[in-house]
């Protein structure tokens, strides 16, 4: 029985690497969640020769026979190993130990063999010496029984996960030609249902309501219709084609985002991240929205290409409307990411009668010239290069340029629209999980025309954004922030405008 003591204390056989025949025991329960691995269990050994690291000569070699032929309370990995030399705590040894003891039981129960009286005797005095542990053990698995229990007989779906999220802001401006001198406060509120039927694809649907009122000179990335009313915001299912290949279908109100990685650390779709639109993607983005297809290939281990296409009339029967034939974008991407630290894509869109002609459909009006009443049968084709770089665990840098050659199709005019941005980024400043962001960028300026009523930008207008990300906990965060637009509308006549927001953000 020494033996048995020493193969118990050294090997790891009865405690961790195994799952003990009897599965349903306490024991076997407590050392499968100890383990924490993703490898399953081999079933119950029959001979201790099927590990193929145990030999003759190991000092255990005997002790570890007697457990396995005589007692049948061992088994291994499924690559038939046995991992002898691993270390273990108390509450693994305590574990296995009772297994044993309760495999010994059985066998008297039945009486199919004969227990040695010394051995049982030996194994009584070690479940004393670790009762302690096993009164542990016992407890915690009796807690989490009761607990799936109780999730069992409440959960919502066997598909699916109900997931929440509340954005709560506080915005004014305070300076500018269009600023607003009262302060407001609104809330932006997302239901979502994540489901997979496979496990490897997922339907998502969301069910929003907003009325956070936009800004005048700097639209924000969380901004809605300013009403209570709940709509269906989203509804994409996802799925792979192949190991490599990964399509979504998206049935309403989907974005470039959900196509393609837009590669800005920014890009928090106005959950987290950047408090503008602007400053949460390259705007040339904005002019793809609605239903349609995407699909990513993966070249490799750091390239991949994507395509995707979305109308944004897709419902509409009728004239310039429908998929085909009314506003579309279309994209194409490559991502090419060698390293964690380093991602750049490029990115072609092809767009017709977008609003986002000008490089961004959100408040156009405001943040570039408006669009001519006379211009209803446009298209663009619009460049954009986005990177980000860590310099460290604590820097990263990132920006974007992007290019738009727009054409008016019922005359011969065009017009070419430029915008950059360069981003700063300090994750995990002062915290971990907390962001400190800067953004500096150019916004979408007209910088020729032969359009009709479509001129130049008179002057250029720059966007400066700086914010805090602070992580509360794992729910719950604050973003404060200031905008500073200079020259609104790309005039120099419009005075500079300052806007501040605080954002809070409840995930649940």
């Amino acid at each position: 029985m020494k033996n048995i003591w020493k193969s118990l204390f050294v090997s790891p056989s009865i405690l961790v690497a195994t799952l003990i025949l009897n599965a349903t025991s306490v024991a076997a329960e407590t050392v499968a969640a100890s383990e924490n691995t993703q490898e399953e269990a081999l079933g119950q050994v029959t001979s201790v020769s099927q590990f193929s690291d145990v030999q003759p000569t190991d000092w255990a070699f005997q002790a570890l026979q007697s457990l396995v032929e005589r007692y049948g309370c061992i088994a291994g990995y499924p690559n038939n190993t046995f991992r002898g030399n691993r270390a273990l705590t108390r509450f693994e040894f305590a574990a296995g130990l009772n297994a044993c003891l309760d495999r010994m039981n059985e066998l008297i129960a039945v009486a199919t063999t004969n227990v040695g009286t010394g051995d049982l005797s030996t194994i009584k005095r070690l479940q004393t010496e670790f009762s302690s542990e096993l009164a542990t053990l016992r407890g915690r698995v009796d807690a989490l029984e009761g607990r799936t229990a109780q999730l069992e007989a409440n959960q919502f779906s066997t598909t699916s996960k109900l997931e929440g999220e509340v954005v709560m802001a506080v915005t004014d401006t305070f300076e500018g030609g269009n600023a607003n001198e009262n302060t407001t406060f609104g809330a932006r509120a997302r239901i979502n249902f994540v489901t997979s039927f496979t496990g490897k694809d997922t339907l998502y649907t969301r069910i929003q309501a907003n009325n956070i009122s936009d800004t005048a000179d700097a639209p924000l990335a969380f901004a809605g219709d300013a009403d209570t009313n709940a709509y269906l915001d989203g509804l994409w299912y996802s799925f792979p084609l192949s190991k490599s290949t990964n399509v979504i279908a998206i049935a309403n109100a989907g974005a470039a985002d959900d196509v393609v990685d837009t590669v800005n650390q920014f890009d928090g779709d106005g959950t987290e991240g950047a408090l503008s639109s602007f400053g949460t993607r390259n705007p040339i983005y904005y002019q793809m929205d609605g239903s349609g297809l995407g699909i990513t290939q993966e070249l490799g281990d750091s390239l991949s290409v994507s395509l995707g296409y979305l109308a944004s009339s897709n419902n509409d029967p009728g004239p310039r409307s429908g998929i085909f034939n009314g506003p579309y974008g279309a994209l194409a991407q490559l991502t090419f990411e060698p390293s964690k630290r380093f991602k750049v894509g490029l990115t072609y869109i092809n767009a017709y009668n977008q609003e986002g002609l000008q490089g961004v459909n959100v408040d156009t009006s405001t943040l570039i010239p408006t669009l001519p009443d006379t211009l209803t049968n446009y298209e663009s084709d619009s460049y954009g290069v986005q990177a980000t770089l860590g310099l460290g665990d604590n820097l990263v840098l990132g920006g974007w340029g992007g290019y738009t050659k727009a054409r008016d199709l019922n005359s011969s005019g065009d017009a070419e629209i430029w915008n950059w941005a360069v981003t700063l980024g300090l994750p995990d400043f002062g915290k971990k999980g907390n962001l400190a962001g800067v953004i500096f960028g150019m916004t979408p300026k007209v910088t020729d025309s032969s359009i009709a009523n479509l001129s130049e930008s008179r002057d250029t207008s720059y966007h400066i954004e700086g914010f805090y990300q602070h992580k509360i906990n794992d729910n719950m965060s604050i973003t404060p922030g200031v905008i500073w637009v200079t020259a609104p509308g790309n005039d120099s006549r419009n005075d500079d405008a300052v806007i501040g927001t605080l954002r809070t953000t409840f995930t649940f």
